[in-house]
């Protein structure tokens, strides 16, 4: 874990320097309003979905797994059997959706396949010796990566994404800081050139996505205990 840590924070840093030493060639400049406003509300919203998956992921797993020594298969692990990568997924998704240029997606796809998919391969390849009864089962039943829109459909929202008041605690400050993080970037361009009154339309638009997924999650929160 330690060491897959440092590699996470090695590429961070990597990305953090182009951007900052080649802004134009990444960054995405505002065109159209309406165009722009809905990739941000968008990516905000990945970020923040992302956010809520990890959490999930790592507070269920805690819970249930006996130190290693029983096969998650409930909460976000009946959704995809992945889901603290599929959370990172989705908040660089939205990372890109908010800052960067379209072919940003790409790049980060590209990425994130090469970082995460032999790494999730690995670990299959271990709980298959670990569980060789109980996985094969799971591996049929449940996507990698990927929810199964039916899946979605069947069972009710806090079945498969359940949250706790303890579970945000711990998560409460990496999720602050990285939402807090992209929007001071998205916004520090237009108001440091046109001034705060210019982005008052943007920032009311971002607070009601914000507040919509804090309002989730008390919902998430009141169905879980």
């Amino acid at each position: 874990m330690k060491r897959r840590l440092e590699i996470n924070g090695v590429i961070i840093v990597l990305a953090l320097a182009l951007v900052a030493i080649f802004p134009q060639v990444f960054l995405r400049s505002r065109s159209d309003f309406y165009h722009d406003l809905l990739l941000k509300l968008s990516g905000i919203a990945c970020i923040l979905l992302g956010q809520i998956f990890r959490v999930s992921a790592r507070g269920y797993k805690a819970e249930h797994s006996q130190q290693g020594g029983r096969l998650i298969r409930g909460g976000p692990y009946s959704l995809v059997r992945n889901p603290m990568y599929l959370g990172i997924l989705l908040i660089g998704l939205g990372v890109v959706l908010v800052l960067f240029k379209w072919w940003g997606v790409l790049i980060f796809l590209f990425v994130f396949v090469l970082r995460y998919i032999l790494l999730i391969f690995a670990e299959e390849k271990k709980l298959l010796n670990l569980f060789p009864q109980e996985y094969p089962l799971y591996l049929k039943e449940t996507p990698r990566l990927i929810p199964n829109p039916l899946a979605l459909l069947k069972k009710k929202i806090g079945e498969y994404l359940p949250v706790k008041v303890y579970w945000l605690k711990k998560e409460l400050g990496t999720m602050l800081a990285v939402l807090l993080g992209v929007l001071i970037i998205e916004a520090y361009p237009v108001i440091s050139s046109s001034g705060a009154r210019a982005y008052f339309k943007e920032a009311v638009a971002i607070a009601a996505v914000v507040l919509s997924f804090a309002w989730f999650i008390g919902y998430l929160k009141k169905n879980n205990g």
